[in-house]
């Protein structure tokens, strides 16, 4: 008799990619219809770790809270906005035009499986605007799911512990906290060595410029791709700060499952939006 069934539903993987077709329908169920899509990019990280660092942690903390209750974690996705470092080696930038429409195909699919509530994880600030403009796109016509973005948060109590103990207060990428991150999770893959290689403070070519939005923004402060000072990083801070990510994606999964209203009001708003002055779409008014 395998491990499955032997135990139940208890012993279900959280992976997608590590369920059986057979077990997929447990899985569905247990999750009570909710999808954990983890998102980031391809991208450098200062000149000590890895490119693919955004979706590590991202997933990371994605297992860890869907292991806290259960949901089905879909596999690695690297396909975000990096625009901004396309100058650097290593750096996968899909087109524009094809982010949303890619990203949308793939909530189709996991919705075509059954579920019909999507939880993305970011694991890249580059992503911020555009993931909130996807969230704006599912009003423009019907669908059988909601997309949720979880926004980036720490466990409080977990917090506070980690401002004691950090030795830094600013970055912001590849900086302290994400290569303690890595060296909790891939420390095979941190180059701590070479975190002082270069010089992780903001340049200000554009301060000139106060209030103003340019796509050149990033570029003009880091142009090195890479904004903070790695050196301090450590393996126990980059525990804590999982466990206080996870902790609180566990809440927001919680929220998620429980939710009964989005759905309700996404529906409601599209029955409207069809015939917002109550007559049927393509009759003419008497």
């Amino acid at each position: 008799m395998t491990a499955d069934r032997a135990t139940g539903s208890a012993a279900l993987p959280v992976c997608w990619e590590e369920l059986t077709a057979s077990d997929f329908p447990s899985a569905l169920r247990k999750a009570r219809g909710v999808c954990v899509l983890p998102i980031g990019v391809i991208e450098k990280h200062g000149p000590h770790l890895p490119l693919g660092t955004d979706v590590m942690a991202a997933r990371a903390a994605a297992i860890a809270a869907a292991k806290q209750d259960y949901a089905v974690v879909f596999p690695w996705y690297y396909f975000g906005q990096i625009f901004e470092a396309k100058h650097q080696p290593g750096c996968i930038a899909i087109k524009a035009d094809l982010l949303s429409a890619l990203l949308e195909s793939i909530c189709d699919e996991i919705a075509r499986n059954g579920f019909d509530k999507i939880l993305v994880v970011n694991g890249h600030g580059g992503n911020n605007h555009w993931l909130g403009f996807f969230c704006q796109m599912q009003l423009a016509e019907p669908r059988e799911y909601v997309v949720y973005v979880a926004q980036n948060s720490i466990d409080p109590e977990i917090a506070k512990l980690i401002g004691a103990r950090r030795k830094t207060n600013w970055g912001g990428h590849a900086d302290e906290m994400e290569s303690s991150w890595m060296m909790a999770l891939r420390p095979d893959l941190v180059k701590l060595e070479r975190a002082g290689d270069e010089n992780g403070r903001p340049r200000g070519n554009l301060k000139h410029l106060p209030d103003v939005q340019t796509g050149i923004w990033w570029y003009a402060d880091f142009p090195q791709h890479y904004a903070g000072d790695a050196r301090p990083a450590n393996e126990e801070l980059g525990k804590l700060a999982l466990d206080g990510m996870a902790r609180a994606l566990a809440r927001v999964l919680r929220a998620v499952k429980k939710d009964g209203v989005a759905r309700k009001l996404q529906d409601e708003f599209h029955s409207q939006a069809l015939a917002p002055l109550g007559r049927t779409p393509g009759r003419k008014a008497r």
